[in-house]
């Protein structure tokens, strides 16, 4: 699949910027991300027609936050993150983001059920250019602050990724969206506090 995402020219680029309580705005991040094989997987399914016939289902429309960068390269054959946060209260109860439970599909024939994911609402993507979508993803000052509590010991977010939302298609005959990772990108350890805010804009070019 590498090659196939190649010559389809996929890149992306991801700003992570962290907002304190005054509303000041800080540049922490600002790199490329790394395209997965997830990509080429979806893509498949799309223009073969062996997926899901709603086109909606190949939208990219969640993500995950992960704790475990050490563990995983950052490679094209990543299909998963190493150590995502598993629950509603890990993501934060009180936080202003829209936490869904899911299939993840680390392959056509290994699907992990009951997985959480934050949802990426329609306002949150954009046209930033002919070929180029913009993701962001807010994490409030409510949001991910009980990891110590829920793992144990002090927890640093590092790793986040995007999925595409259903491309296979109902896979359980129970409407579960069986989502697939695309878009994978590791950066330095940050305690998520409710001193501040994190704000990820994610580009994804085509």
């Amino acid at each position: 699949m590498k090659n196939f995402i190649e010559d389809l020219e996929v890149d992306g680029h991801l700003q992570i910027v962290k907002v304190d309580s005054s509303g000041s705005e800080e540049i922490i991040f600002d790199d490329h991300n790394i395209i997965v094989s997830g990509m080429g997987v979806g893509l498949a399914h799309l223009f073969s027609l062996s997926g899901s016939v709603n086109i909606l289902e190949y939208q990219i429309d969640r993500f995950q936050l992960g704790i475990g960068k050490a563990n995983q390269q950052e490679e094209v054959s990543v299909n998963q993150l190493a150590l995502p946060l598993s629950s509603i209260q890990e993501y934060g109860e009180n936080a202003l983001l829209y936490v869904v439970s899911g299939n993840h599909a680390l392959s056509v024939t290994n699907i992990q059920q009951g997985k959480w994911f934050g949802y990426i609402p329609q306002h949150k993507v954009s046209r930033v250019g002919d070929s180029s979508v913009r993701y962001t993803i807010t994490l409030d000052r409510d949001a991910a602050n009980n990891l110590e509590a829920s793992r144990g010991s002090e927890v640093y977010l590092n790793e986040i990724g995007l999925f595409m939302k259903n491309p296979m298609g109902d896979v359980y005959g129970d409407n579960t969206d069986t989502s697939i990772l695309v878009a994978y990108r590791q950066f330095q350890d940050i305690l998520k506090t409710e001193e501040f805010a994190l704000i990820f804009r994610w580009t994804i070019n085509w």
